[in-house]
């Protein structure tokens, strides 16, 4: 489920957030075939094209092959995918900056939503991102998107603000946050 974020180049800081669980228990070893046939692994600058179809199947061509060369490029910038053999069927990004985590995209193929492959995939990035030192995850969801929104509830995402007009069909975009990591107990705001 895309949660459609501005320019890759841009993200925003927001307050820490509540206790997460270990998503490694749950989900495949990286790189590592799925009972299902998917296999999750890193993403790379080699994996450009796979990205850009699956944004345009997806989420309608969200970034152009720049941003997205920018976002498979940089070290501080972990993506997964999830393949079902050659292709690239759910990918998700993020930033880190600092302890936190800014949760970029998440795109599922169509023909493969409503099966669990968003939140194996963002299990999957915050227990990376937990691995790097993160301590906190944000990300943007529309304010309409309301699947999108149980998702990321379900993975103890709350929201703590409001970004108007942040989309460039004018929507509004909900901001959430959680903790992800361990930190000090000034952190548990």
């Amino acid at each position: 489920m895309p949660s459609e974020p501005g320019p890759p180049a841009q993200p925003a800081a927001t307050p820490a957030q509540g206790p997460a669980r270990d998503a490694a228990a749950d989900g495949p070893a990286r790189g590592s075939e799925a009972p299902s046939g998917l296999r999750l692994s890193p993403l790379t600058p080699a994996d450009l094209e796979a990205c850009l179809a699956l944004d345009s199947t997806a989420l309608g061509g969200l970034w152009s092959a720049q941003q997205w060369h920018t976002e498979l490029a940089a070290a501080e910038r972990p993506g997964l995918g999830l393949w079902q053999g050659p292709a690239l069927v759910g990918l998700t990004c993020g930033w880190l900056v600092v302890d936190e985590l800014h949760i970029t995209v998440v795109a599922v193929h169509p023909a493969h939503r409503r099966g669990g492959l968003g939140r194996r995939l963002l299990e999957a990035l915050l227990a990376e991102a937990v691995g790097r030192g993160a301590c906190h995850a944000t990300l943007e969801v529309a304010a309409d998107n309301g699947a999108a929104q149980a998702l990321y509830g379900a993975l103890g995402f709350q929201t703590a603000g409001v970004r108007r007009r942040y989309y460039r069909n004018g929507q509004d975009a909900l901001i959430q946050w959680r903790r992800i990591g361990r930190g000090t107990p000034a952190d548990d705001r």
